[in-house]
C-alpha cells in the first residue's frame, strides 16, 4: 500500500508545523495547511506539501480536501490543528467575537471533518485526531468562549467516536497543557483589547502577563510544542489508539484535580496557578 496520508490543519506555526514535520518522518506524506500559506515555505522545502485553507469558509475547505483526494486518492489521517484563543470577560466580550471563536475552533473542526469521513468509510479506516486542551476539561479565568469551544470539541469527539467506530474510524483528542507557541502572545493581546480597560482590568492584566509568558523560551511552566506533536504521532500510527491522550505540562494533574476537588477548592488553585488574585 502506498504511504498513509495526514492533513494537518494550523499548520503554520507551533504545534501544527511541529505535528506535521514528526509525521512525515513517520513516514506519512504530509500535507499541512493555514489561512497564511506564505509561512509554510520551510515545510515545502522539507518535503510537506502546503495548501492555503481557511477552515470557516466551505469553499476553501472543499477545494483543500479535493486536492488531496485528487493527488493521493486517499486520506488517512485529519489532525484538526486550527485554532486560537479568544479571552475577555463574558460580559465585555462582543457576540461576534464569540461568534468567530466557536467558528474556527468547532465548526472549522467540523466541517474539515464532514468532508473527509465519506473517504474514511469507503476506505474503511482512518483516524481523525481533534486538538483540544485541558481547558476543554476546566475553566481559566476570563476564558469563557475559548473554554466553551473546547468544552464543545470534547463533547463533539466523543459523540464522533460512537457514531464512526463501525467503519473503522478512530476519534482520537489530544488535551494540551500549556504549549510555547505564538498562540499565548495572541489570547493575551486579545485579553487586554477586550478586558484590558474596564472592570477586570485587574484580574485581566495578571491573566495576560500568564497567557504571555507561555510564548517566551523557556518558560518552565509550558511545554515545547514537539511534545504534543509526539502524541499525535502515537495516535495516527496506534493500532488501537487512545480516546484522549493528555500532554504537556501541567494536563494530566491538573485534569484530575478538576474532577476530584470541590469546586471552589478547584477555583482557587486554577486562579493561583494563573497568577489571578482578584
Amino acid at each position: 500500500m502506498d504511504k498513509k496520508v495526514a492533513l494537518v490543519t494550523g499548520g503554520s506555526s507551533g504545534i501544527g508545523e511541529v505535528a506535521a514535520r514528526q509525521l512525515k518522518d513517520a513516514g506519512f506524506t504530509v500535507y499541512a495547511a493555514a489561512r497564511r500559506a506564505d509561512r509554510m515555505a520551510a515545510l515545502e522545502q522539507a518535503g510537506i506539501r502546503t495548501l492555503s485553507l481557511d477552515v470557516t469558509d466551505d469553499a476553501s475547505a472543499r477545494a483543500a480536501v479535493e486536492r488531496i483526494i485528487t493527488d493521493e486518492g486517499r486520506i488517512d489521517v485529519l489532525v484538526n490543528n486550527a485554532g486560537y484563543g479568544s479571552y475577555g470577560s463574558l460580559e465585555e466580550a462582543p457576540l461576534a467575537e464569540a461568534q468567530a471563536q466557536l467558528d474556527v475552533n468547532v465548526l472549522g473542526l467540523a466541517r474539515l471533518t464532514q468532508l473527509v469521513v465519506p473517504h474514511m468509510r469507503t476506505q474503511k479506516s482512518g483516524t481523525i485526531i481533534n486538538i483540544s486542551s485541558m481547558g476543554g476539561r476546566f475553566a481559566t479565568p476570563l476564558g469563557a468562549w475559548y473554554n466553551a469551544s473546547k468544552y464543545a470539541v470534547e463533547g463533539l469527539s466523543d459523540a464522533l467516536r460512537l457514531e464512526l467506530a463501525q467503519f473503522g474510524i478512530d476519534v482520537v483528542v489530544i488535551q494540551a497543557g500549556g504549549t510555547r507557541s505564538e498562540w499565548g502572545a495572541i489570547a493575551a493581546g486579545k485579553l487586554r483589547a477586550t478586558s484590558g480597560h474596564g472592570p477586570y482590568r485587574v484580574q485581566a492584566e495578571a491573566m495576560s502577563k500568564t497567557l504571555s509568558a507561555s510564548s517566551e523560551p523557556g518558560y518552565r511552566l509550558a511545554s515545547p510544542p514537539e511534545v504534543v506533536g509526539r502524541a499525535i504521532v502515537k495516535a495516527a500510527t496506534a493500532r488501537k489508539p487512545r480516546t484522549r491522550y493528555s500532554v504537556g505540562i501541567g494536563a494530566t494533574p491538573l485534569i484530575w484535580l478538576s474532577r476530584t476537588l470541590p469546586d471552589r477548592t478547584f477555583d482557587s488553585l486554577i486562579k493561583r496557578f494563573a497568577g489571578v488574585r482578584a
